[in-house]
Formats: structure tokens, C-alpha cells, sequence
């Protein structure tokens, strides 16, 4: 039998409760479409299935929190019936999940459900003995159900003796009701592990490269207790992510003092993130975190974390819901103030989900700010935002320390950023090491082509936009329009650069070109075929790259991409600046932001799209990987005719590689010159 890993002791963590209410949510989903949708209800008993995933991967109090939240929800939306369902289901997907964990065989299972099905028979027939009303509904329902069926036997001229006889049958299965439930509850039970047997096999098979990891999991602090985040000192320590053979920090001496401002800066992949995870609460692997008293990330008076992707924390409906989520009611927030200062001003009332990229970093910024935080930990919190509101999110960090008393720890790669911290920090490969100025490497060779953008024998097309406008939720009260009638059209191997205040509607446009999006109105072509009926021949790098990753591994990920093999695998990456040797095996989870943007747009180049369209592809780059990403670009147009569009508020270097500039404001082209006439 392998060995158990070590699961964690007391209260559910957040990633056990995250997960439990997530699968929750979907044995909800299946159950209540199996109550509703008539001669379907086989469909509830796949709610096994994610029920069984909860046992299989936490702990057994996950899988109750999973059952009890997803009984109340079903009795609320569906009634006592499907509350019977859910409690089946949790029994029987806790009784597989279990299993499969810890490898026992189909014997072990059988024996339980010999246990579990007379068990239920007994409760459910005991429940309805209880209650009088209960037990008249169910068979009321049992009797219409019956009724209908009937009918269907009726119109297919089923012989009139045989359904004489189904009547009896029915007539005596209500009269001994018990003996009918019981029977029903036992079969249901074998069918509902036969059910998750097989199809929880296949999907734990399936998800077994994914890994449920916490990054942010810290040990759990006495709810009494007073949060005291700083100051606090950091003694040699090291830390290394499950599964991988190098260490992320090395032997890192730091210390944060109250109110002061600590810039923290480094190129990709040298412990940034990692550094202010320990100094949110993650116990390091090695060395020693001290401080007056518990972190107390995301309490109030606590620590604040405004991590690279701001998607992995919106989690209200509203703008407003967010600012204040897991906040208690008797907290005093000026919800208006505090959106003013990141230059969200009158969107309180906006959904979460219309919110551009740049808006959700302003508004995790907000979210943070509300806790009133003694500590901030700022981890690139300015890279999806446009000029004017980083410099003014910069100018707010710089405020804290004197203002607030905060201490603010901010990661970043801008030189005019760190400038204005009280202290300038360097990480270098998982080390602290002595800051000076940032390596020139624009004299370095450019990384060598991957040959024709377009692929053998396909010769370059004009993409055009025409006469597109987006509305969002379009007939809804909710409804937002994004674009109002666009007309673009971009060259064979022409550099394009679109520029735009966040929510001007840049990165719907880049959608809508991809072929991702269909625009509301209008059409975008490339070559005369519309792009959505072609998806792929316009390369799209997201705004969060994560997202566009699909293995487990870098080399995984990007033969799936679109490499053929394992030489055009270790052509892309060093393509995009990464080491072949070191990168191809590594956990693509385990990879930096900025990393984890050239994987990505190493997988697009290795399908040789006729047009690449990045979105913000700079944001969380380092000085050296922008340039280098901007060589590589400039060299695919020039040498193979690749039409290149960029999205981006970092304009830096940016006249190397686009000859144009088109601005968006509000949906609308407002602009459409030269560089040289934008002033690039």
C-alpha cells in the first residue's frame, strides 16, 4: 500500500474549503438537473463523482463541509428528495474516494456498501416514518410519476393485461412503502459506487497531474489573537516547492521594520514571489521567521497581499461586494474613498466581471487597503496598469509608510518605482545579493528564429476589423459596451502597437481578432476568412499567461501548443529566452511570472500563426526579458513577414518593433499614426 502523504491537523484550510465548495456546487448542479428534468434523474447520481474527489484528495471533514453545504442548498432549491441524493452520494463518493486513495480493491468497496445501503435504507424509511407529510409527498410523487409513465405505455399500445399488472405492482409497492424504500435506497446505493468506481477512476486519472497546492498556506493563528506582521526578520532561510530539486530561496537574511517602504527587485524566476509568501505567513523549509506576533494575512490590522494575477482574488459580484469580501459587518470601509485613490471612481455598482485587467489590479489593490494592513506586500501590483494610474498607485505606496504606518514591501522590475523606496533590495537566483544597476543586455546576440512565422509555403494575409462593436451582457440591465465600430486593418509583416487607459477596450479587441470572441456587430478576417471559423491562425498571448497553459510540464505544454517535436520544443524556448535544459521538465506551477509569459508565447511562435497579437506581453518581465522578447519579435517581422500587434502600457523600446500607433478610448479609435507622430 503506498504511503499516505501527510495531511494537515485542525480547522479546514483554505484550499480544503475552496475545493469542497467547489465540487459542492457542482453535485448540486447534477442533482437538481436530475430532479427537474424529466426521466433524467440519472443524471443526479454522477453528483458521486465530485464528491468523491473531495474524499479522495482532503481530509474527512472536507467532505462533510462539501455534503452539509450542498444538502442545504439542494433543500432550498429542490426540496427534501434531493437532500436524500446528496447525503447518498457524499456516503457512497467518500466510501470510493477513500479507495482509490489509499489503493484498496473492489472487495474493500463492496463490504462498505453492504454496510452503507442498509444503513440509509434505514434512516430513509425511518425519516418517513417520522414524518407524516414527507411520507405522503414522496409517494404522491411516486403515484403522478407512475401516472405519466403510464400514459407513454398507453400511446406505444402496450397490451392492456400487462399494464394491469404494473398497476398492481405500483399499488402494493405504496402500500408497503417501507419495504419499497428500503430496496430502492439499497440498489441506488450499489449503482451509485458502481457509478463512481468507473468514472471516478477516469477522472482522478485525469487530474492526476494537478497538483492542489496552497501557495499562501500559512499555519492557522489563534482567531483572538492580535495580528503583529512587523517588524519582522527573516534568518537564513530557504525554501523549495514540492516536487522540484532546486531551491527557490536560498539562505535569504531580511528585515522589514514598521513603516518603511522596501523595494524589491530581481529578474524572473529569482524568488520575489517566493519571499513575500514567507513574509505573508508560509512556513519556509528551512531558517527562521520571527515577529512580534501572527502574520494575520487578510485580517484587519494584519498583512495584505496584492499578488501578479488580481483574477486569483476578486471574489465579489460587485465592485463594492469585493472591496469589502470577509470583511465583518461592524468594519467602518469608505468604499468610495478608497476607489477613488485607485482610480476606480464611480464603479462601485460595476460587475467584477466586466473589469479589464488593469481594473481588477486596481481594485485588489482597494481590497487590500480596506484591511487597513500594518504590513502590504505588494507583488506587481502596477504591471497590468496604464502610465497615469502607476504612477499614482506608486505615489499611494509611497504614502502608506508615513501616512499609515504600514510597512510596504514592493516587488517590481521598474527602475522609477523602486526609486522611491526608503530601501532598494536585490534577488538573484534565490539569493539576497548586493543591488546595483540592472545588467545591460541589449548588446547580446538575438535568440535564434524558428523559421517562417507562417509555416512552409503560406504566404502572409491582411487581417481586417470591420465596423466591430462588443456589448457585454447585450440585453441585460448590466449590458456594457467595450467597442463602437472599430475599422482596422493590419499589413503582412506590419508592427502595430494599441494603446488605451484600462477599460478602453484593448483586450476585447485582441479577442475578437484571435477569433476568441464574436463580436456583437461587425466581423474580423484574415485574408478574406473570417477568424473564428479558423481559430489559431492569429496567435494570441493572453493577458495571464497562466491561463493559457495546459500541462503540467513547460515541454509538455508547448509540444501541445503546436511544437512536432522535441527540436522544435527546445527551438521555441530558447526562442523566448529560456533554457531548454533547464526549463523543458519543469512544473509549469513552479515557474515565475514572467516565466510563465515566454512558455506561453513560446507554444503560440511553435504554431507559426500569420499574425501574433500579445496582450500586455511586457507585465512582469524584467528589463533583460523585455528586451530580449523585443528582438525576438522585431527579427519575426523583419525575416519571416509575421504581422505583430501589441497591446501594452509599456512603451519602452517599443519603436524597435512597431512602425504604428493606434489609441482606444472608450471603445473608440481615437488615434491611428505613426510612431514617430505618437512620439515614440
Amino acid at each position: 500500500m503506498p504511503e499516505e502523504p501527510t495531511r494537515p491537523k485542525g480547522p479546514l484550510r483554505p484550499l480544503e474549503l475552496a475545493t469542497a465548495a467547489v465540487l459542492a456546487t457542482l453535485a448540486v448542479v447534477l442533482t437538481v438537473a436530475g430532479w427537474f428534468l424529466p426521466h433524467l434523474s440519472v443524471i443526479a447520481a454522477f453528483a458521486v463523482v465530485p464528491l468523491g474527489v473531495v474524499a479522495h484528495r482532503h481530509r474527512f471533514r472536507a467532505l462533510v463541509a462539501a455534503a452539509f453545504s450542498a444538502a442545504v442548498l439542494c433543500f432550498l432549491v429542490a426540496g427534501t428528495g434531493s437532500v436524500t441524493n446528496i447525503v447518498e452520494c457524499a456516503a457512497v463518493g467518500g466510501l470510493v474516494g477513500t479507495a482509490k486513495r489509499r489503493d484498496w480493491g473492489p472487495a474493500v468497496v463492496a463490504a462498505g456498501v453492504a454496510v452503507i445501503g442498509p444503513v440509509l435504507a434505514a434512516a430513509s424509511v425511518g425519516l418517513l416514518a417520522v414524518f407524516g407529510s414527507l411520507r405522503k409527498l414522496t409517494l404522491l410523487q411516486v403515484t403522478n410519476t407512475w401516472k405519466g409513465v403510464r400514459r407513454i405505455l398507453v400511446a406505444l399500445r402496450v397490451p392492456k393485461g400487462a399494464l394491469d399488472s404494473l398497476d398492481t405492482f405500483v399499488h402494493d409497492s405504496i402500500r408497503y412503502w417501507w419495504v419499497t424504500i428500503a430496496v430502492i435506497v439499497v440498489v441506488a446505493t450499489v449503482w451509485f459506487a458502481l457509478l463512481g468506481w468507473v468514472f471516478l477512476g477516469a477522472v482522478l486519472e485525469r487530474l492526476q497531474w494537478i497538483r492542489a497546492q496552497d501557495r499562501l498556506d500559512a499555519t492557522p493563528a489563534d482567531p483572538a489573537s492580535v495580528p503583529e506582521p512587523v517588524p519582522v526578520r527573516v534568518d537564513a532561510v530557504t525554501y523549495r516547492y514540492p516536487g522540484t530539486d532546486t531551491d527557490a530561496l536560498q539562505g535569504v537574511d531580511l528585515t522589514v521594520t514598521a513603516a518603511e517602504m522596501l523595494a524589491l527587485v530581481g529578474d524572473n524566476g529569482s524568488g520575489k514571489s517566493t519571499l513575500t509568501r514567507i513574509l505573508a505567513g508560509k512556513a519556509p523549509t528551512t531558517g527562521e521567521v520571527t515577529r512580534p506576533g501572527s502574520p494575520g494575512l487578510g485580517r484587519p490590522g494584519g498583512t495584505a497581499l496584492i499578488m501578479q494575477h488580481p483574477e486569483t482574488q476578486v471574489l465579489g459580484v460587485r465592485v463594492a461586494d469585493d472591496v469589502v469580501w470577509g470583511l465583518a459587518d461592524h468594519e467602518q470601509v469608505d468604499i468610495e474613498g478608497l476607489l477613488r485613490s485607485v482610480g476606480l471612481d464611480g464603479l462601485a455598482d460595476r460587475e467584477t466581471s466586466a473589469l479589464s485587467g488593469g481594473q481588477l489590479q486596481r481594485l485588489a489593490v482597494a481590497a487590500a487597503l480596506a484591511r487597513r494592513p500594518r504590513l502590504l506586500l505588494s507583488d506587481e501590483s502596477t504591471a497590468m496598469i496604464d502610465e497615469d494610474g502607476r504612477r499614482d498607485l506608486t505615489a499611494l505606496l509611497r504614502r502608506l509608510p508615513t501616512d499609515y504606518a504600514t510597512a510596504v514591501v514592493h516587488v517590481t522590475h521598474r527602475d522609477e518605482e523602486a526609486a522611491v523606496a526608503d530601501r532598494r533590495l536585490r534577488m538573484d537566483h534565490g539569493r539576497m545579493v548586493a543591488d546595483g544597476p540592472v545588467p545591460d543586455r541589449a548588446a547580446a546576440p538575438p535568440p535564434p528564429l524558428l523559421g517562417s512565422p507562417s509555416g512552409a509555403g503560406h504566404r502572409p494575409l491582411r487581417l481586417e476589423v470591420s465596423s466591430v462593436t462588443h456589448v457585454y451582457g447585450v440585453g441585460t440591465p448590466w449590458a456594457g459596451t467595450a467597442l463602437q465600430s472599430v475599422d482596422l486593418a493590419f499589413d503582412p509583416g506590419e508592427g502595430a502597437l494599441i494603446v488605451g487607459g484600462n477599460g478602453s477596450g484593448k483586450s476585447t479587441l485582441a479577442w475578437i481578432m484571435a477569433g476568441l470572441l464574436r463580436p456583437t456587430y461587425g466581423d474580423c478576417r484574415l485574408g478574406g476568412t473570417p477568424v473564428r471559423t479558423d481559430v489559431g491562425s492569429v496567435g494570441l498571448a493572453f493577458q495571464h499567461a497562466r491561463l493559457q497553459l495546459q500541462r503540467p510540464e513547460v515541454g509538455d505544454d508547448v509540444r501541445a501548443a503546436g511544437a512536432a517535436s522535441d527540436v522544435e520544443v527546445a527551438a521555441a524556448l530558447r526562442s523566448v529566452g529560456l533554457d531548454p535544459t533547464r526549463f523543458v521538465d519543469r512544473r509549469v506551477d513552479s515557474l515565475s511570472g514572467g516565466e510563465q509569459r515566454r512558455v506561453a508565447l513560446a507554444g503560440i511562435l511553435a504554431r507559426h500563426p500569420s499574425v501574433l497579437v500579445l496582450d500586455e506581453p511586457m507585465a512582469g518581465l524584467d528589463r533583460p526579458s523585455r528586451e530580449s522578447l523585443i528582438d525576438l519579435l522585431a527579427g519575426l517581422r523583419s525575416g519571416g513577414g509575421l504581422t505583430v500587434v501589441v497591446i501594452s502600457h509599456d512603451l519602452h523600446g517599443m519603436e524597435r518593433l512597431c512602425d504604428r500607433v493606434i489609441r482606444l478610448e472608450s471603445g473608440r479609435v481615437v488615434a491611428d499614426s505613426t510612431t514617430e507622430a505618437a512620439g515614440l
